[in-house]
């Protein structure tokens, strides 16, 4: 289904209670395109239909067990193991038609070859770390520990983002910030 047509569906559903929402707030997949057929999901494949290859999350938890990663960052209960979560994803995308390979996809495989042994990352991307250890069982890849940060916030509170066109890393130092100051923003010592 396209994103028109998931959000359709979510609108129906919703006229009966809340559809159920990933940790980032948004509608999990309905599942829908799961009823068709294999001579269907052919038939699309073949007219040049948009497409997204999913991750079937209940069978993917069943295959992998539980999970849990090191984080040696700023999690709920500070340091230490934390429980994977990925079935609050949902069918998560792999690939879509225009895009060989999604972020979740790319970063544990990309890890992997480059020996990544810690990833640091910001605590907005805390519990998708719940899905990298998922793809990283299922593929036998390595578990690195994690260690998560408060994100650098602007004056309105919104977290620096590329795709808001925030003001970088480069931007703070050419303005003076020092880099004492910059590591106090995303809380190291």
């Amino acid at each position: 289904e396209s994103r028109a047509e998931i959000a359709g569906l979510v609108v129906q559903r919703e006229a009966n209670a809340r559809w159920p929402r990933d940790p980032d707030g948004a509608p999990l997949y309905p599942g829908a395109a799961k009823l068709l057929s294999s001579d269907e999901r052919a038939r699309l494949l073949e007219s040049g239909a948009p497409y997204a290859l999913r991750l079937d999350i209940a069978a993917a938890c069943g295959r992998a067990g539980d999970l849990s990663w090191i984080e040696r960052g700023e999690g709920p209960d500070g340091e230490g193991a934390v429980a994977a979560r990925p079935e609050a994803w949902g069918d998560v995308i792999l690939a879509r038609k225009e895009t060989s390979t999604s972020y979740h996809l790319s970063v544990v495989v990309d890890d992997a070859l480059q020996g990544v042994t810690e990833v640091v990352r910001g605590q907005d991307l805390f519990w998708s770390t719940s899905v990298h250890r998922l793809l990283q069982q299922l593929l036998g890849l390595p578990q690195p520990a994690y260690r998560h940060h408060r994100l650098v916030l602007d004056g309105a509170g919104r977290k620096l983002s590329k795709s808001t066109e925030a003001t970088g890393l480069r931007e703070l130092r050419a303005g003076g910030a020092t880099p004492a100051e910059i590591r106090r923003m995303i809380g190291l010592p």
